[in-house]
């Protein structure tokens, strides 16, 4: 067992909660932390972005009569640099965790916003693969494809993967820190119970 782990079992639900994460920071977290590195965590987001974008550069490719392998330089070209942009953005997202020392942001009942973004972003690119639209309108299909990955290493596992990495090297986790939890957002707080309803629950 990961020396992390023990520490982190000791600890109260809610900071165990943070710390393990979603189902997400679970899968990449059952790996040691070496390999789970926020830069290896963002390369991996950059490599599955990559093959979603296969079938625009096929398509694109074949209505303009393109050689298969001038098609697959060209998306591996594009493949490359995301994933070097993906990677980047997790060491730097890592860099500023160390610098601000905040906790990881609650994500679980966010995600419905960030969800849409990379489906967004590749309706976007095809069509401007196909048409011919404003070249602003296509950074901005590239953007939104690629930034969610990004965005949930830099809120939320960058912040944890630190945390867990100080435990594992024996230091203090939380040395630093204004505070240990992100605080639940007031709209996620369950709402209280109405006493009529739970005489009639009761009833039933």
């Amino acid at each position: 067992m990961a020396k992390w782990r023990e520490f982190v079992e000791e600890l109260d639900e809610e900071h165990r909660f943070m710390l393990e994460g979603g189902a997400l920071s679970r899968l990449f977290l059952s790996k040691p932390l070496t390999v789970c590195h926020p830069v290896f965590v963002g390369a991996l987001y950059g490599v599955l972005a990559s093959l979603t974008l296969i079938l625009p550069f096929a398509y694109e490719g074949w209505t303009e009569s393109t050689d298969v392998n001038q098609i697959a330089n060209d998306w591996g070209i594009n493949g490359i640099i995301i994933i070097t942009i993906s990677a980047t953005l997790g060491g730097f997202s890592l860099l500023v965790s160390n610098i601000m020392k905040r906790p990881p942001i609650r994500l679980e009942n966010r995600r419905r916003y960030l969800f849409p973004f990379p489906f967004i972003g590749l309706i976007i690119i095809t069509c401007s693969m196909v048409n011919d639209i404003d070249p602003i309108i296509t950074q901005m299909g590239w953007i939104c494809a690629i930034l969610p990955g990004p965005l949930y290493i830099h809120l939320s596992y960058a912040p944890r993967w630190r945390i867990l990495d100080r435990i594992d090297r024996g230091l203090q986790p939380f040395e630093g820190m204004s505070r240990t939890i992100d605080p639940k957002p007031k709209n996620d707080e369950e709402p209280e119970s109405d006493e009529q309803v739970d005489e009639v629950v009761d009833e039933v």
